[in-house]
C-alpha cells in the first residue's frame, strides 16, 4: 500500500486552517505538533505522557494530511483545521502570553517533548496508523473503536485504564426535568412518542459495549446508540447510568471523551509511576511500533 511507512513519509511542512481568521497558514510540521501538544494536554502533566501525546498527535496529523488522506472537510483545502474537529492548535505567542508567569519555560517543556520525539510515529504492520485516537478521561476501561466509530481496527481494542478516579471529569451528573427529558427525545426522534408520565417504563439500557458504555438504549419506540444519546444530551461520555427522581432524571456520567485510543489522564497516571512514553502508547494501542518517519 502506497501508505506504508516505508514511503518515508515526506510531509514537512502543513497547511493549518484558522478557522476565526479564516485563512490558511503552512507552517513546519513540527512545530505544529508543539501547538497542538500544548493545547491537547495540561503542561503539569508528566514529560513521558506529554511525549506520548506529541507521538499521537503527530501520527494523527500526517494520517489526516493530503498526502495519505483527503484533508479536513472544513478546512477550505487545508490538511487540518485548529478546532477539536480535527485538533486544536494555538500559535507559541499566543499560548505563552496565556500561560503568564512562568510560560517561556513552559514553552520550553513543549520544545523538548516535541523535539525528543521528532518524526516518531505509531505504525502498524509497517503502515501509518490512521487512527491515532486520544480522547481526555476513561471510566477505567478504553472502547473498541468499532463501538464508538464504526469500523474495527486491530490496535484501537478496548483496555484497563486504571488510576484516573483523580481527574476533574472522572464522573459528572446531568439532572434534567423530565418534561424536557422527553421533549428533547421526541424532537430528534419524532416516532419515539416519549411521555414524561412514567417516564422509566418507557425507557431501557439494552446492552454495554467491552468498555462499559451504553450499546443501545431504548427511548419509548425507538433505540438508539449511546453515542447518539451522548450527543443528544451533550453529556461527558456515552459511559452512563439513568437515575429516575421525582420529576427529574439523573444522567451520570464516567470519563469524559469518547473512550477511544489513549486516554491523557491514564497516560498521566502510568507516567507517574515511571512509564516511559512507549510503554503508555503500546498499553493503549494495542499491537503497535513506534517508527520514525525521516529514517528508512
Amino acid at each position: 500500500s502506497n501508505k506504508g511507512i516505508s514511503f518515508k513519509l515526506d510531509v514537512d511542512t502543513i497547511k493549518v486552517y484558522l478557522t476565526k481568521e479564516n485563512r490558511i497558514i503552512e507552517m513546519p510540521l513540527e512545530e505544529y505538533i508543539k501547538g497542538v501538544v500544548c493545547s491537547e494536554m495540561p503542561l503539569n502533566f508528566n514529560k513521558e505522557a506529554l511525549k506520548a501525546q506529541a507521538i499521537a498527535a503527530r501520527t494523527y496529523t500526517l494520517a489526516h494530511t493530503k498526502a495519505v488522506s483527503s484533508g479536513c472537510a472544513n478546512g477550505r483545502g487545508a490538511d487540518l483545521c485548529d478546532t477539536v474537529h480535527c485538533q486544536v492548535y494555538t500559535p507559541k505567542e499566543v499560548k505563552i502570553a496565556q500561560l503568564g508567569i512562568g510560560g517561556e519555560n513552559k514553552w520550553k517543556l513543549v520544545e523538548d517533548v516535541v523535539n525528543e520525539t521528532g518524526g516518531q510515529v505509531l505504525t502498524y504492520n509497517n503502515e501509518l496508523v490512521l487512527g491515532a485516537y486520544y480522547f481526555s478521561t476513561s471510566s477505567g476501561k478504553t472502547e473498541n473503536v468499532e463501538d464508538v466509530f464504526s469500523t474495527a481496527l486491530p490496535y484501537l481494542r478496548s483496555v484497563e485504564s486504571l488510576g484516573e478516579d483523580i481527574a476533574p471529569r472522572y464522573k459528572s451528573t446531568e439532572t434534567i426535568d423530565i418534561n424536557r427529558f422527553a421533549q428533547v427525545v421526541n424532537s430528534s426522534y419524532s416516532n419515539a412518542n416519549l411521555s414524561p408520565a412514567n417516564l422509566q417504563d418507557h425507557i431501557k439500557i439494552n446492552n454495554y459495549t467491552d468498555g462499559g458504555s451504553v450499546k443501545e438504549i431504548t427511548l419509548g419506540n425507538v433505540t438508539i446508540t449511546g453515542v447518539k444519546f451522548r450527543q443528544l444530551f451533550g453529556l461527558n461520555s456515552a459511559n452512563f447510568s439513568l437515575e429516575f427522581l421525582n420529576n427529574q432524571v439523573a444522567i451520570n456520567c464516567n470519563g469524559f471523551g469518547h473512550g477511544v485510543g489513549m486516554s491523557q489522564w491514564g497516560a498521566n497516571v502510568m507516567a507517574s509511576k515511571g512509564k516511559s512514553c512507549e510503554e503508555i502508547l503500546k498499553h493503549y494501542y494495542t499491537g503497535i511500533e513506534i517508527k520514525n518517519i525521516n529514517e528508512n
